[in-house]
C-alpha cells in the first residue's frame, strides 16, 4: 500500500510497447499537434490584424481559440517525449500541473461554447438588441468569467483530488493524469469525495449542453422563417459548425466521465481521451473556417498580405 506523500512520480498509459509503434505515435501525435498549433495560431493571428473580425462572435473565436491551444499542449508534448524516450514516467508535481492546467482549459472552453451559443441567440432571434446586450464591455466580462470559473473549478478538482490518500500504486490507465483514472488509485473510502465533485461539475457542464441546445433550438425556428435562401444560408454556416464542436465536445466529455463501469475498458477509456482533449482541438480550427466565408476571406488577405 502507497500513499501520496510517498510517490515521487506516476507512470502514464503507453500508446505502444514496440520501439517502431512508438516512434509512430510520436510522428502521429507530432502531426495532430502541429496542425492544431498552425490552425489555431492562424485563427488569433487573423482575427486579430482584421478589424472586421472585432466583433463579438470572433472574439469568442479568438478565446476559444486560445482554450485549443492550451488544452492540447497540456496533454500531447508529454506523451510525445514519454513515446520519444521509451519512458511512462511524469512527476508527481508535473502530473498535478498537467491536471490543473487541463481541467482549466476544458472548464473554460465549456463556459466559452456556452456563451458562443448565447451570441448566435442574440444575434439572430434578436438582432435588434445584439449591440446592446453583447457590448464591448459584456463581451470582455462574459470571456473574463468563462476563464474565472474554469480557474476555479481547476482549483477544486486539483486540490481534492491530490489531497486524496493513494492506495492502489502509481500506475495511471491514460496517457495523461486524467481525473478518473487518478481516483481509481485513491483510496475507497476517499473516492467518493472527488466522485461527488466530479458529479456536480458534470451535471453543470449538462446544464450548459441543455442551455446551448435550448437557445439551438430557438435559433434554428427563426432561421426556417427568414425569406430569403441566401440569408438562411448566411445563418447557418455561422451556427453550425458551433454545434458540430459542442455535440462532439460535450458528448465524449460526459460519456467520459459517466458511462458505466460494467463497459469500461482501456481502449475505450483511450479513444474517449484523445475525442475531447486531443482531436477538438486540432479539427476545430478547420470546421470554423470550412463553411465560414468572412472568416476565409480573412485568412486568405493575410496571406497575399504576408506572401
Amino acid at each position: 500500500m502507497s500513499n501520496s506523500s510517498s510517490i515521487s512520480q506516476f507512470l502514464l498509459l503507453p500508446f505502444a510497447d514496440t520501439r517502431e509503434l512508438q516512434l509512430l505515435h510520436f510522428c502521429l501525435f507530432l502531426g495532430i499537434y502541429l496542425a492544431a498549433l498552425l490552425g489555431n495560431g492562424l485563427i488569433i493571428i487573423t482575427i486579430a490584424c482584421d478589424h472586421r473580425l472585432h466583433t463579438p462572435m470572433y472574439f469568442f473565436l479568438l478565446n476559444l481559440a486560445f482554450t485549443d491551444l492550451g488544452c492540447i499542449s497540456t496533454t500531447v508534448p508529454k506523451s510525445m517525449a514519454n513515446s520519444l524516450w521509451d519512458t511512462r514516467a511524469i512527476s508527481y508535481t508535473g502530473c498535478v500541473a498537467q491536471h490543473f492546467f487541463f481541467v482549466f482549459f476544458i472548464s473554460t472552453e465549456d463556459m466559452l461554447l456556452t456563451v458562443m451559443a448565447y451570441d448566435r441567440y442574440i444575434a439572430i432571434c434578436h438582432p435588434l438588441h445584439y449591440g446592446t446586450l453583447l457590448g464591448s464591455r459584456a463581451c470582455v466580462h462574459m470571456a473574463a468569467a468563462a476563464w474565472a470559473s474554469g480557474f476555479l473549478n481547476a482549483v477544486l478538482h486539483t486540490a481534492n483530488t491530490f489531497s486524496l490518500p493513494l492506495c492502489h500504486g502509481n500506475a495511471v490507465d491514460q496517457f495523461f493524469c486524467e481525473i478518473p483514472q487518478i481516483l481509481k488509485l485513491s483510496c475507497s473510502d476517499a473516492y467518493l469525495r472527488e466522485t461527488t465533485v466530479i458529479v456536480v461539475t458534470v451535471c453543470l457542464g449538462f446544464g450548459c449542453f441543455v442551455f446551448i441546445m435550448v437557445s439551438y433550438v430557438q435559433i434554428f425556428r427563426a432561421v426556417l422563417r427568414i425569406p430569403s435562401q441566401q440569408g438562411r444560408h448566411k445563418a447557418f454556416s455561422t451556427c453550425l459548425p458551433h454545434l458540430a464542436v459542442v455535440s462532439l465536445f460535450l458528448s465524449t466529455i460526459v460519456f467520459s466521465n459517466l458511462k458505466p463501469p460494467s463497459i469500461s475498458s482501456l481502449f475505450l477509456d483511450l479513444v474517449l481521451a484523445f475525442l475531447y482533449s486531443v482531436f477538438p482541438p486540432a479539427v476545430n480550427p478547420l470546421i470554423y473556417s470550412m463553411r465560414n466565408q468572412e472568416l476565409k476571406d480573412a485568412m486568405w488577405k493575410l496571406r497575399t498580405r504576408c506572401f
